[in-house]
C-alpha cells in the first residue's frame, strides 16, 4: 500500500532507519535528526490513547478478552438467608385532635356576693378544695329564724304531751262559776220583769232585752262547762301526732336554712385542671351561675378522622400507633374505644375516639395528633428487608444465587412496613436462598461466593 502524504513517507522512512539503528548499532552511530525523534514521540502517544480507548469499551472487546478479565475478577462474597411467605401489612395515616373526656362547670347554688375566689385558670384542685366563699348574712338570719320557730313548736308539743296543770283547771272552774252566777242573776232578773210586766208596771218590750240576756249568759256557762271539761281531759292522740307534725317541718325549715348557709361555702366536688373562671372576687351571682369550669387532667379522649374510603372498616379494639408533633419523640399504642356511626357532612369522615387514660406530660386537650393504622394486606407475598431490595429505573429487584452466579428477580411491592417491606413474584418461593448482604453493584451472571459473616 502507497502512501499519498510525503510526511507519511517521511515517517514511515524515519521510523525504518529507527529499527534499524536499534536492530543493527554501528560503533559509531549518528544521532538522528531532531524532527524524526518528535514524530516518533506522537505516534507513540496516539497508540497508547487508542489502547485505553479500546480496553474503556466493553461493546467492542471480543468474547475472548471478556473470559480472559473475567478469570481474573475473584467472585464477589454475598451473605443470603431463606425467603420467608407472609401477608405484609399497610399503614395508613390518620390525624385527629386531643379533646377533654370530661368538662364540668362549678356553679353556685345559693345567692350571694364572692368574698373570696382562691383557684386560677390552670389550678389543680381536687375533691372537697374550697373554689370560693359567698357573703352568708342573709343565710345567718335564715338559720336564726328558722331556730326560733323549731323552739315554739318543741314548747307547744311539750305542753299537749305533759297535759293540763292543776292551775289551769282551777282558772277555768272559777270561770265556770261565774258563768253560773251570771245565769242565775239573768234568770232572776227575768222573773222580776215578768211580774212587772204582768202588773203593768213596766213595757212589754222589757220582758225581751231580759230574756236575751239569760240566753248569753247560759251560753257562756256552757262554754265555761266545755273548757273545764276539755283541761280536765287533757289533749287528745290526735292533737300530740299534729303537734309532732308541726316540730319536724319545723326541723326540716331550720336543715334548709342550714344548707343555704353551708353552700356559701363553695368546694370542688370532683378533681381536674381549672380551664376558665366566669367571675371575680365582688361580683354578684345567682343560684346556678357559672364560677370556674374544670377539665379531668388524668383522661383525655382523641378524636381521630377515618378516610372515606375505610368508613365502616375500622372496629372497636383496633390497634394504632399515636404521635404528637407536639411531643417530639412521644409514640404510644392505644385501642379505638368507639366508632361514631356518621360521617361528618363537611370532610365526609367518619370519626373513631380513643380513650387515653394517665396521658403523657405535656399533652393538652386541642392539640393535634396523626395515628397510623396498621391493617394486614390481603394479598400473600414474602416479607423481606428492604435492605435485600435494589432499585434499578423505578423497578425493584431483589437477588438470589444460581450455580455460583447472581440473578435478579423483579418484584412488585404489596406494602411498606419500615424497616420491612412484602413482595410478590413468580418466581419466588417459600425457602428460596436471596442475597441479604452483598446485592450493591451486583450484576445479572456475575460470580459470587456464599459466605457467613460480613459480606463485601
Amino acid at each position: 500500500m502507497k502512501s499519498s502524504d510525503p510526511q507519511s513517507s517521511n515517517l514511515l522512512g524515519s521510523n525504518r532507519q529507527f529499527e534499524q539503528l536499534q536492530l543493527f548499532p554501528v560503533a559509531a552511530p549518528q544521532p538522528a535528526p531532531k524532527r524524526y525523534w518528535l514524530w516518533g514521540l506522537v505516534l507513540l502517544v496516539v497508540a497508547g490513547g487508542g489502547l485505553a480507548i479500546w480496553r474503556a469499551i466493553p461493546a467492542n472487546r471480543t468474547p475472548s478478552a471478556i473470559a480472559q478479565s473475567s478469570q481474573g475478577t475473584p467472585p464477589r462474597a454475598v451473605e443470603t438467608i431463606a425467603l420467608t411467605a407472609g401477608r405484609g401489612e399497610s399503614r395508613v395515616k390518620l390525624l385527629g385532635q386531643v379533646e377533654a373526656s370530661q368538662r364540668f362547670t362549678i356553679r353556685a347554688q345559693t345567692d350571694g356576693t364572692i368574698e373570696q375566689l382562691f383557684v386560677k385558670p390552670g389550678d389543680r384542685v381536687t375533691v372537697g378544695m374550697a373554689i370560693a366563699v359567698l357573703d352568708d348574712t342573709d343565710q345567718r338570719l335564715a338559720v336564726a329564724e328558722a331556730n326560733a320557730r323549731l323552739a315554739q313548736q318543741r314548747s307547744d308539743l311539750a305542753r299537749l304531751e305533759a297535759g293540763t296543770r292543776p292551775e289551769i283547771i282551777a282558772q277555768r272552774q272559777a270561770a265556770v262559776n261565774t258563768a253560773k252566777s251570771r245565769e242565775r242573776e239573768a234568770r232572776d232578773n227575768l222573773q222580776r220583769n215578768r211580774n212587772l210586766v204582768a202588773q203593768g208596771a213596766i213595757a212589754q218590750r222589757t220582758l225581751v232585752e231580759v230574756r236575751a240576756a239569760v240566753d248569753t249568759a247560759h251560753s257562756q256557762r256552757l262554754e265555761a262547762e266545755a273548757a273545764l271539761a276539755e283541761a280536765k281531759a287533757g289533749p287528745i292522740r290526735e292533737e300530740i301526732q299534729a303537734q309532732r307534725a308541726n316540730v319536724a317541718s319545723a326541723y326540716a325549715a331550720l336543715n334548709q336554712a342550714r344548707l343555704r348557709q353551708q353552700r356559701t361555702q363553695v368546694t370542688a366536688t370532683s378533681s381536674g385542671i381549672v380551664q376558665t373562671r366566669q367571675v371575680s372576687q365582688g361580683d354578684l351571682i345567682q343560684r346556678g351561675g357559672e364560677l370556674v369550669t374544670l377539665l379531668a387532667g388524668d383522661r383525655l379522649e382523641i378524636f381521630l378522622e377515618v378516610p372515606e374510603n375505610l368508613s365502616g372498616q375500622v372496629k372497636p379494639g383496633t390497634i394504632v400507633e399515636l404521635r404528637a408533633r407536639a411531643l417530639g419523640q412521644w409514640k404510644q399504642r392505644a385501642a379505638i374505644t368507639g366508632v361514631v356511626p356518621s360521617a361528618d357532612t363537611t370532610s365526609r369522615r367518619q370519626r373513631v375516639r380513643i380513650e387515653l387514660l394517665n396521658p403523657p406530660q405535656g399533652l393538652l386537650a386541642g392539640m393535634s395528633v396523626e395515628a397510623q393504622l396498621v391493617r394486614p394486606n390481603n394479598r400473600t407475598g414474602f416479607v423481606v428487608s428492604r435492605d435485600v431490595l435494589s432499585q434499578r429505573q423505578n423497578r425493584w429487584f431483589l437477588f438470589t444465587v444460581v450455580d455460583g452466579k447472581a440473578k435478579p428477580i423483579r418484584v412488585d411491592l404489596l406494602s411498606d412496613m419500615g424497616p420491612e417491606v412484602a413482595v410478590s413474584s413468580p418466581e419466588l418461593r417459600n425457602g428460596q436462598p436471596i442475597v441479604s448482604r452483598g446485592a450493591d453493584g451486583l450484576r445479572d451472571g456475575m460470580a459470587v461466593k456464599v459466605v457467613k459473616g460480613a459480606a463485601s
